[in-house]
């Protein structure tokens, strides 16, 4: 027979509901509240496919980036442990966690299309992702029981025994260090660069950026050419028979408006304005008279996003040294906040600004300066190549050589936040496997320091050959202190509840 029902058994009997799961609710409440208000939601004037794309054309700035990913961790942590009383286990919570957590950041990001004081930025799905499964690692951090529950029923498995098994298991932690490297790639290519902008001279389309001095010539090409051929060009005056076919745009700058490409393949360029004056060194630029190409320089665009290259020629006379903004030379944009590539001046200093996933769509996130360019006004021609995050930049001759990589000039704090994002799931990782292997000693005690060496090793290895940038003794160690630490932390934590017990 069933016991009477008490004051005290009938409250035991009515349905608890699960912290976890308001925890949940309420973090997808401050999701939407976060990123969705003021809900002014109205529909776009350009409902069309490029329309769309368009709308996601926008940068995050790095303090977002750092929100995004705390943003979500909630959402993680919570439902863990919601799927941790469920019983579920730890490769189906990871999966999940991703899953939900991808799936709220992609209908927020849709949903902002929607509201015009919002901007879409495919990043931020990214970010918020991780910021998910950060909150799942953190739950383990916290709730050190479960994790060892874990870590105990791998240990006792059937998979610990064989060596075959836990081989595979490795191999396939290998494999997925030389995954990580694919998005790391990727940080530089030009692919998304934005088809619609126009190409301008001596501004920004939105007037507030305007440069002083003349332009004689300017060539973009696709590819990037040699150090043989930036040679020939400076030495032999107008030879662009080294650019052959790569050649995209070709204006010199003699007689009135409007100017013609050469090469038949662009707009022509037209005033923004009345011009002042010419003279020898070319077409005169200011504040108040610049160029702007009649439509969008579209296969311009396209060809240079295709091939992830790119060589600019261009003769330029500054008419005042003390300009500032930077004030733009050249600018492949739509306004000061989304560009494909912009050369500008700063005080004495050349700037270059390249759009790229690492850069930005303002390409402002990793600064490439070049010192002391426009200390006079006389007239400089300027080369510029671009290829695999390789920048280069000459200046009057081959001699004067300025040669920079976008991913040796990460600042300190982004390349932390990066790394992070790379490692901290390989320390998840490592601690599974190394508790795998616990029981077969001497495999064990070479998996451990190879799986924490391996993921920095390899994705710093690729970076250096496919990028050409020098190796980084500070960004191995980096990677290896992610990995480590967040393996120790782990099954530090669990082995303190083991000892406890």
């Amino acid at each position: 027979m069933k016991p009477p029902l008490t004051s005290e058994n009938k409250h035991l009997s009515k349905p608890r509901i699960d912290k976890f799961l308001i925890l949940v609710i309420i973090s997808i409440l401050i999701v939407l509240c976060a990123t969705l208000y003021p809900f002014d939601f109205s529909l776009p004037d350009d409902i069309s496919r490029r329309g769309l794309v368009n709308s996601f054309d926008n940068n995050t700035v790095f303090d977002d980036q750092v929100n995004n990913v705390l943003l979500f961790l909630p959402l993680g942590f919570g439902l863990t442990g919601f799927l941790q009383r469920k019983k579920v286990k730890l490769i189906s919570q990871m999966i999940a966690v991703i899953l939900a957590s991808a799936a709220l950041s992609s209908t927020v990001e849709l949903l902002q299309i929607l509201l015009p004081s919002r901007t879409p930025t495919p990043a931020d799905i990214y970010n918020n992702t991780f910021g998910g499964f950060f909150g799942l690692i953190c739950f383990y951090v916290w709730h050190s029981r479960s994790f060892k529950a874990i870590l105990h029923r791998i240990e006792n498995s059937k998979a610990s025994n064989s060596i075959t098994k836990i081989t595979l298991f490795f191999t396939g932690y290998i494999i997925l260090t030389f995954l990580i490297t694919i998005p790391w790639q990727a940080t530089t290519n030009l692919n998304g660069w934005n088809a619609n902008f126009p190409l301008i001279l001596g501004n920004e389309r939105t007037a507030d950026r305007g440069w002083e001095g003349y332009i004689s010539e300017l060539h973009i090409a696709n590819k990037a050419i040699s150090q043989n051929q930036v040679e020939q060009v400076f030495y032999q005056s107008n030879n662009l028979e080294n650019f052959g076919n790569s050649l995209l745009a070709s204006y010199e700058f003699t007689g009135k408006a409007p100017y013609q490409d050469k090469t038949g393949k662009q707009p022509n360029l037209l005033w923004r304005g009345e011009p002042i004056n010419q003279n020898e060194k070319g077409v005169f630029l200011s504040p108040n008279h610049w160029l702007e190409t009649a439509t969008p320089v579209t296969s311009l665009s396209q060809s240079i996003s295709k091939s992830s290259e790119f060589t600019i020629n261009t003769t330029v006379t500054t008419n005042n040294i003390e300009q500032t903004g930077p004030a733009r030379i050249i600018s492949l944009s739509n306004d000061s906040f989304r560009r494909n590539f912009t050369l500008g001046q700063q005080g004495t200093d050349l700037v270059f600004r390249v759009r790229t996933p690492l850069t930005g769509a303002n390409a402002s996130d990793v600064k490439l300066e070049v010192p002391s360019i426009f200390t006079d006004t006389k007239p400089h021609q300027i080369i510029i190549t671009y290829s695999k995050s390789s920048l280069i930049i000459y200046v009057d001759n081959i001699a004067n050589i300025h040669t920079l990589n976008l991913l040796d000039l990460i600042p300190k704090e982004k390349r932390f936040f990066y790394y992070g994002l790379t490692f901290i799931p390989f320390g998840l990782c490592l601690a599974m496997l190394t508790t795998l292997a616990r029981r077969k000693l001497n495999f064990y005690r070479l998996l451990l320091p190879t799986g924490i060496l391996l993921p920095s090793l390899i994705l710093e290895g690729i970076l250096v050959q496919e990028s050409g940038k020098t190796i980084s003794p500070k960004n191995l160690l980096l990677g290896i202190l992610f990995t480590a630490g967040t393996m120790l932390i782990l099954t530090g934590k669990a082995s303190t509840v083991r000892s406890s017990e």
